[in-house]
């Protein structure tokens, strides 16, 4: 375990599919982490399966407990977590996972698609360090892919705030990956459903060549 993992905490809210395995990802990792639910019970359970690293609390909670908070909802609770946790998140960073469907997220899907993800999670936490990552791939592919044999699987990486980005590279190595930033968070519009990069599983120099960035 290395010092950053002794130090940075991780708040995830939400425990579906994205919550639950990429808490059981860092938390292997050596990461402390509260996981969160609308359901404490549920968070509860979780937690306990997760070892002693691992501690359950409501999604105000995990919002203070995390250096790094984890927006692992449906797109469409996005505007209602913003108002709510937003002074909570002043000058933390925001790693949004999520994935806009218009069929189940409705006016705000289709914003996001026309503006871009990672842009319009910003609008709802004007105060944060918002990041795009772990949305392009499915978590099955993740969970049975991380730390596998060289050359690593690629996840993609999109903010405006440089020690943000760096930070949340530094989650995706913990996790078994690596991250291949693509810019600012109006990039994140490269790897997001119905773009070139959404559910490749390529590594670092394949999904670079695709995306047209510079190696």
């Amino acid at each position: 375990m290395d010092s950053n993992t002794q130090k940075t905490r991780i708040g995830i809210i939400g425990t579906g599919h994205v919550g639950t395995t990429l808490a059981e990802l860092w938390v292997h990792a050596g990461y402390h982490v509260m996981v969160s639910s609308r359901s404490l019970s549920e968070a509860q359970s979780l937690a306990t399966s997760l070892g002693p690293l691992a501690t359950a609390g409501t999604p105000a909670q995990a919002a203070a407990y995390g250096d790094i908070v984890v927006l692992a909802v449906p797109y469409g609770a996005i505007p209602q977590l913003g108002p709510q946790l937003s002074r909570t998140l002043l000058d933390k960073i925001v790693l949004d996972p999520s994935n806009p469907y218009p069929w189940r997220d409705g006016p705000i899907a289709e914003t996001a698609q026309k503006d871009g993800a990672g842009v319009t999670t910003q609008r709802y936490f004007p105060s944060a360090h918002v990041v795009r990552a772990f949305n392009s791939i499915d978590m099955t592919t993740l969970r049975s892919e991380a730390h596998r044999a060289f050359p690593l699987l690629a996840v993609p990486v999109a903010g405006d705030d440089a020690g943000a980005v760096a930070q949340v590279e530094a989650l995706v190595r913990a996790a078994g990956f690596e991250p291949v930033v693509t810019g600012n968070l109006a990039t994140a519009k490269l790897f997001q459903p119905g773009s070139t990069g959404f559910e490749l599983e390529q590594d670092a120099a394949g999904l670079k060549q695709t995306l047209h960035l510079s190696q």
